[in-house]
């Protein structure tokens, strides 16, 4: 499959320059390729919320939904138990999933749900110009906060690590090839899978230069290791500071999950489940 084949016909309205665009081409490429490999784009569902992030699900062409703010997670949580053998990706911003879907949040992690996590993190709330949100740094004067926010930042990574999630990973919007590499293994991942990406927002909080100057990537640690993961996690806070900002994976381990999509669902037991596809053609056909 040809990557531009995903691509839809709707008009891009994203600012010149948004981050969002490389996250975009290297969703759209790695999906590609796993159809290729035999894992059919028609297994591919994607979820959005709300956000200037939510517009990819119009450009991509692949089964997708929108959510309302913050809830992409139960959505996506949903679609997977009602159908095990779907890759479910879902698309959040920093202040759609750490913000009004916190819990939501955590509880993915902590069920270790068979889902993948791609946070949009601008650390700012574009779409609605300019306001602070759980991951800009402390002092971030915006239209909300002009002498300067007087919260310290939620550290994503951290967050996941400490709730139960079994891949964790960071990425920025200007390494297309590192992000390829983690979406894959993200997507591919048996349990909950964060890839906290760091996308800039030209437009209300331009962050290039610096990220440019302080990421690098994470070579020779230890995925398996919690301590390592959170000694990576914490080198970072997300504040103010020079200190150097690492991107790759950090975490990744096996666990139980919440959808045991290799045992028996008690719905395949049940005498009810009996002719349950014909049911649920019935049951669709009469609300279309």
């Amino acid at each position: 499959m040809n990557p531009k084949d995903l691509t839809t016909y709707a008009k891009n309205t994203w600012c010149p320059g948004c981050g969002n665009f490389s996250i975009f081409s290297a969703m759209r490429n790695v999906l590609a390729q796993l159809d290729q490999e035999g894992t059919p784009i028609e297994n591919v569902v994607l979820v959005s919320g709300i956000g200037c992030h939510a517009k990819i699900v119009d450009y991509m062409n692949v089964n997708s939904f929108y959510s309302i703010h913050g809830r992409t997670i139960p959505v996506a949580t949903a679609i997977k138990l009602a159908n095990p053998d779907l890759n479910v990706i879902c698309f959040s911003g920093d202040g759609d999933s750490l913000a009004e879907g916190l819990d939501h949040l955590i509880f993915a992690a902590k069920r270790n749900i068979d889902i993948t996590l791609i946070l949009h993190d601008n650390r700012v709330y574009g779409l609605t110009t300019g306001q602070y949100t759980p991951t800009s740094p402390k002092g971030f004067k915006g239209k909300s906060t002009p002498l300067g926010t007087t919260e310290s930042p939620i550290n994503p990574p951290e967050l996941m690590l400490v709730s139960g999630a079994t891949y964790i990973a960071r990425g920025y919007t200007h390494g297309i090839d590192l992000l390829q590499k983690l979406f894959r293994e993200a997507i591919m991942h048996k349990g909950f899978s964060f890839v906290d990406v760091l996308q800039v927002c030209v437009s209300y909080f331009n962050l290039y230069e610096t990220y440019n100057k302080r990421t690098y990537e994470v070579k020779g640690n230890d995925p398996s290791s919690f301590d390592e993961a959170l000694k990576l996690a914490r080198s970072w806070n997300y504040d103010g500071g020079d200190g150097p900002i690492p991107l790759g994976k950090f975490y990744k381990v096996e666990a139980p999950r919440f959808d045991p999509v290799n045992e028996p669902r008690a719905i395949d037991r049940d005498p009810r489940a009996i002719n349950r596809d014909a049911r649920i053609k019935e049951l669709l056909e009469n609300f279309i």
